[in-house]
């Protein structure tokens, strides 16, 4: 019973965590325009938020491992993300837009990894944990649907400030435990190369997914007439799908982390070949939950497989950060394409880096 209810209080906590993360982050794109017709703009600044957690979640996540704690962490990481995330509301121009993104991008790395190290460690039964992480799926769709209910995009930065605040304070009856301090020297760079073909091929997939994430909002608006509303509604086929696979996967999917791993890799390509021939917002749907399904798979499978081999919270760092990475270059990428091609020319470049990213991925062992 003393189990369930600190997994439910985890559980609480990764959702506002994760909500108030969604809220902002969808719909970056169509804030930005606010402030800049430039789409190349727009994708570097939707890259200055990752560019900054990259740095974040390496630092705190080893740290958290030399220290052997993870809550501490966690909190710091709220309490700077609802300080920062309600800042949002007074950038009104470009520059402070970009300073508010890197402050989110450092506050939200600092408690990213050892939230995901804290939840693992926490469960005796290690596959029940992926019941537990899977809230912050339902927290992303809580915050997709928050925002488009709100349909104001100075109050949602408000809506996100109030779930840190809320998310802080299921952390406050969390027990604290201690785990092995991990001294050695030199543990980041044997981990990444001794996991060097999951890095790589979660990297090339993720810049494929991240280039069309920057455009897709802006496409469904202002090429298929989207509203607001309808674009959560599209997003909220890829949360729910990815927290009722990651929930399943606790009892009913019963195959290895790595084969996981590669199925989430490989089974994105459809997505992006599906988004590339849709005519209006609501086909996007079924191609959004099949992202949602492959997010549970690799998101799950790659995090499992690294914790059960690594120190924790320094792999869970790395993988976040190997996300963070690619949505720099993915944005980048991806608003150039737009700026110089238009929009679909970004699925044909995602579908071609996301082939590799499985070819790659195959390489990667039990």
């Amino acid at each position: 019973m003393l189990k369930l209810q600190i997994n439910n209080l985890v559980r609480s906590a990764i959702f506002f965590q994760h909500a108030g993360i969604a809220i902002v982050f969808v719909f970056m794109p169509i804030i930005a325009k606010g402030v800049t017709e430039s789409i190349f703009e727009i994708g570097l600044l939707i890259a200055s938020f990752s560019f900054a957690q990259i740095l974040s979640e390496i630092y705190f996540g080893r740290h958290s491992d030399k220290k052997g704690i993870r809550l501490k962490f966690i909190r710091i990481g709220f309490i700077g993300c609802a300080v920062v995330f309600g800042l949002h509301y007074f950038a009104d121009d470009m520059t402070l837009l970009f300073l508010a993104r890197i402050g989110a991008g450092i506050t939200s790395g600092i408690m990213v990894p050892a939230m995901i190290a804290y939840t693992y460690e926490i469960n005796v039964q290690k596959k029940r944990a992926a019941t537990v992480i899977s809230f912050h799926a339902l927290g992303w769709l809580a915050g997709i649907v928050a925002a488009g209910f709100t349909n104001d995009l100075k109050l949602i930065f408000l809506i996100s400030a109030a779930s840190f605040i809320i998310g802080l304070m299921f952390t406050i009856k969390l027990p604290n435990p201690t785990q092995k301090k991990e001294l050695e020297p030199g543990t980041t760079k044997k981990i990444i190369s001794k996991n060097k073909f999951l890095f790589l091929s979660l990297l090339l997939r993720h810049i494929g997914a991240a280039s069309v994430w920057t455009i897709l909002p802006i496409m469904l608006m202002e090429k298929l007439g989207a509203e607001l509303y309808q674009i959560s509604i599209v997003y909220v086929a890829n949360t729910l799908t990815a927290f009722i696979l990651m929930n399943l996967m606790a009892s009913r999917i019963n195959i290895s982390d790595i084969t996981k791993f590669k199925i989430g890799i490989g089974c994105t390509v459809f997505v992006f070949v599906g988004l590339s021939m849709i005519t209006d917002w609501w086909m996007a749907m079924p191609f959004m939950a099949l992202v949602g399904g492959t997010w549970a798979f690799l998101f799950i499978g790659g995090n499992f497989h690294l914790m059960k081999n690594n120190p924790r919270s320094t792999s869970t760092g790395i993988f976040s950060s190997t996300l963070s990475i690619a949505s720099v270059v993915g944005p980048v990428i991806g608003g150039s394409i737009a700026f110089t091609f238009g929009f679909i020319p970004v699925m044909y470049f995602a579908i071609a880096i996301i082939v590799c990213a499985f070819v790659v991925s195959i390489k990667v062992k039990k």
